[in-house]
């Protein structure tokens, strides 16, 4: 009986916690589009399971169990976290780039410079080039990517003025949606 109270308790406390983050951190318009990348949630769940296993071990007798379980419930706490932190938000005309303890970055869809592709295990992993420098790795596997690169695309194509019969790499049955990056 006090693992149910516990587990109620856990998932309330998220809960409320995921609607204080989004209501502090994510005001923007692009936040509220409701078109996102978010990852897996598989995140949340295992880490919200570990976090309960943590807190069984913790209660039970034993130290070996005590440590054991802190471990676990910090493990936990960090894949909720990770997974209530990292984001891409998009509109029509720019996206949000959030990571967990690095500022939200917003971009315009013409700041794509380059596109890579890697195929991890069966996974394919898009790794975006941007304008400053910086890359931006989407494995496909998270929801809402190719929704994204699509919009992104013609974004794109309207920012920077060109047009689809343009662009010989566009190839989204391959995964491929701008230009391949110089290496």
């Amino acid at each position: 009986m006090e693992y149910v109270i516990v587990a109620v308790l856990v998932l309330g406390i998220c809960f409320c916690l995921d609607k204080l983050f989004q209501k502090l951190f994510r005001s923007k318009t692009e936040h509220r589009s409701g078109t996102a990348i978010r990852l897996n949630k598989r995140y949340a769940t295992i880490g919200i399971l570990l976090v309960i296993l943590g807190i069984a071990a913790i209660f039970a007798e034993g130290i070996v169990l005590a440590v054991g379980g802190c471990v676990i419930l910090i493990t936990g706490a960090c894949l909720i976290v990770y997974y209530l932190s990292f984001g891409i938000y998009y509109g029509k005309d720019s996206f949000l780039y959030s990571r967990f303890g690095r500022k939200t970055v917003s971009y315009s869809y013409k700041d794509i410079k380059a596109q890579l592709l890697y195929n991890n295990s069966g996974n394919i992993l898009i790794e975006l080039h941007m304008q400053d420098g910086k890359a931006i790795t989407l494995p496909t596997s998270m929801a809402g990517v190719y929704s994204f690169m699509d919009t992104a695309f013609a974004g794109w194509l309207e920012q920077t003025g060109q047009s689809q019969s343009d662009c010989t790499f566009y190839d989204p049955e391959n995964s491929c949606w701008f230009p391949p990056a110089e290496g």
